[in-house]
């Protein structure tokens, strides 16, 4: 235990949200940290949501004018999450969120806004409508130099013109810019913005959501000279004792030996495309692909249990967090994935059915709670169905409003049509009398405005992402009935981890007897969710992530008295000559 290529005072594995806070809070303190990341780029998971990050409490909401409140957020989670255990982890979570953004604000370049409208995900006592879901305030990549190259990209399908990252709120002004002059003023600043970035980069460098989260995060690494190593995965811990003082990281010129005399933190990304760990925690029917990218193997969590033998948390509810995602198989054999977040399902005048051709769920209820229904309901796929009027007002996956690309679609097989129910029946292969009964049902469902089956368009964040624009007083109903007819398939698909690491409210992973395994740490995916397989509301993945990550820097710099080789953290970190330091 003499030797080793390298030591730090905080050795961070893995570079997502989670973990690069960890490592920047780490630096703040003073520590010197060294960051290693499997993958040639930054942002894992994070790197391909929209970056909303749930933070009750927060200060931005009360300077925007719609204050959150701590104790608000208690009691809808005592509402949501219920008697599933893990009081004290949320407890720490709700104690700090304020503080550990407050400070990552003040002393980075991170940068966030509070949501006017983004509603928690269910009702109930302390439900917020806004201020609570914090937004990443828009980066410029251009700032990172060379180092835009390691930030990775959105998902091909959420970027137009083969690399351009669009808002929300702009999609209107880019699909009909000469409707009004303020829609061609803006997309004429987006398209100019990214005609200039193709001069000189692979795509735009207009950043936005979860990149331009991953990016600020990046960036402020690299102002404090944060070494992040690049393509350098974990493959063993050092020990002393039962105590883990180090890992042993393979990087492209070999194995390197790192002690971390405050601790380790895992932060990989969790269950990701492990197949032992999908076989062990998840459904049967649960896609065999993840969103997560293709590096996320699990190795924190894989490694953990069995050299370690930490405790695995199977995660409450559900081991995962899930999406429903439609599929377009594209020609050359890649695959383009849709996740269907709020764009089509919660739009009124369309169904989720089974192959019994029945509904099954509410289908405006957030993308976690489809896919629960999906799973209770033993669904390995559902079909979304439409008439003709919705496809064209509001489009269906990768369909975009105004029926753009649907011609193209249909050929590629992406999604069906027919002229009429039993055809289109027949066509997917789900019972015909099944589905003519449940268009018929929500058809004279809009006669009283209510959904009678699943209630559909009777909580806040369904009427919030329905139309109401729309015809009648349920912005989440909407007739079934001008011919053709499309029908979409939708597989249900992990966007991350509900199960994970044991650990307690500092972020320290626990033994299968509940006890802490010194110097080890986990955050992100690769810890087992506070919220017990329940998904309270926008980003309550990446708010722990981020708050459990400050919360481990925080306690290690409370609980272990400066060594002296932090009085300089930038040349504490600079490891031998040989090693891949980047």
């Amino acid at each position: 235990m003499t030797e080793f290529d390298t030591e730090v005072d905080l050795l961070v594995v893995g570079a997502g949200a989670g973990g690069m806070t960890a490592a920047l809070a780490g630096a703040i303190r003073g520590m010197s940290v060294l960051v290693c990341e499997k993958t040639a780029m930054v942002g894992g998971t994070t790197a391909t949501s929209g970056g909303t990050t749930w933070i009750p409490g927060n200060r931005n909401s009360h300077q925007a004018g719609i204050p959150d409140q701590t104790e608000d957020a208690a009691a809808f989670l005592r509402h949501v999450v219920g008697n599933r255990g893990k009081d004290d982890l949320r407890a720490a979570f709700l104690a700090s969120a304020p503080q550990a953004i407050a400070e990552l604000e003040a002393q980075s370049e991170v940068r966030f806004a509070a949501a006017a409208a983004h509603p928690d995900y269910l009702d109930g006592p302390g439900a917020a409508y806004g201020g609570r879901a914090l937004g990443p305030v828009e980066f410029d990549g251009r700032k990172l130099g060379a180092d835009f190259n390691r930030i990775r990209p959105p998902r091909d399908v959420f970027m137009g013109l083969g690399g351009m990252m669009v808002g929300r709120a702009e999609l209107g002004s880019l699909l009909n810019p000469l409707s009004s002059v303020a829609n061609f003023r803006s997309a004429t600043k987006i398209l100019f913005r990214y005609g200039r970035d193709r001069l000189r980069h692979r795509r735009g460098t207009r950043l936005l959501m979860g990149n331009a989260l991953v990016a600020r995060l990046f960036y402020s690494l690299r102002q404090r000279h944060v070494p992040v190593w690049f393509e350098a995965g974990l493959t063993d811990f050092l020990r002393d004792g039962d105590s883990v003082v180090g890992a042993v990281i393979q990087t492209p010129e070999g194995p390197r030996r790192i002690r971390a005399r405050r601790g380790v933190v895992l932060a990989t990304g969790g269950i990701g495309w492990n197949s032992d760990l999908r076989k062990r925690l998840f459904a049967p029917q649960i896609a065999a692909f993840s969103q997560a990218p293709e590096g996320n193997t699990g190795d924190g969590i894989a490694l953990a249990t069995t050299r370690l033998g930490a405790g695995l948390d199977a995660g409450g509810d559900s081991a995962a967090l899930w999406m429903p995602c439609s599929v377009l198989q594209r020609a050359d054999g890649s695959k383009g994935v849709w996740p269907h977040i709020l764009l089509d399902r919660a739009k009124p005048g369309l169904i989720a059915v089974g192959a019994d051709g029945r509904r099954f769920v509410n289908e405006s209820d957030s993308y976690h709670d489809f896919c629960m229904g999906m799973v209770r309901a033993g669904l390995s796929e559902a079909w979304l169905i439409v008439d003709d009027d919705f496809i064209h007002r509001y489009g269906l996956g990768l369909v975009l409003p105004g029926g753009r690309g649907l011609a193209r679609l249909l050929r590629q097989g992406y999604l069906h049509k027919a002229v009429d129910l039993k055809g289109l029946a027949h066509r997917i292969g789900v019972d015909a009398a099944g589905l003519t009964a449940s268009v018929k049902q929500t058809n004279a469902d809009l006669a009283t405005g209510t959904d009678s089956e699943f209630g559909r368009g009777s909580s806040v964040m369904n009427r919030f992402n329905g139309d109401a624009a729309a015809p009648g007083d349920n912005p989440c109903l909407g007739p079934i009935g001008k011919p053709p007819f499309y029908a979409l398939k939708v597989v249900p698909v992990d966007l991350a981890g509900s199960g994970g690491l044991s650990c307690d409210a500092n972020g320290q992973v626990l033994d299968a007897e509940g006890q802490p395994i010194g110097g080890l740490y986990a955050c992100g995916n690769d810890a087992a969710s506070i919220f017990c397989g329940t998904y309270p509301g926008p980003g309550t993945t990446i708010g722990p992530a981020m708050v459990f990550g400050w919360r481990i820097a925080d306690h290690l710099s409370a609980s272990t008295a400066a060594s002296a080789s932090t009085a300089d953290p930038a040349s504490a970190t600079v490891p031998r000559q040989d090693a891949p330091a980047v």
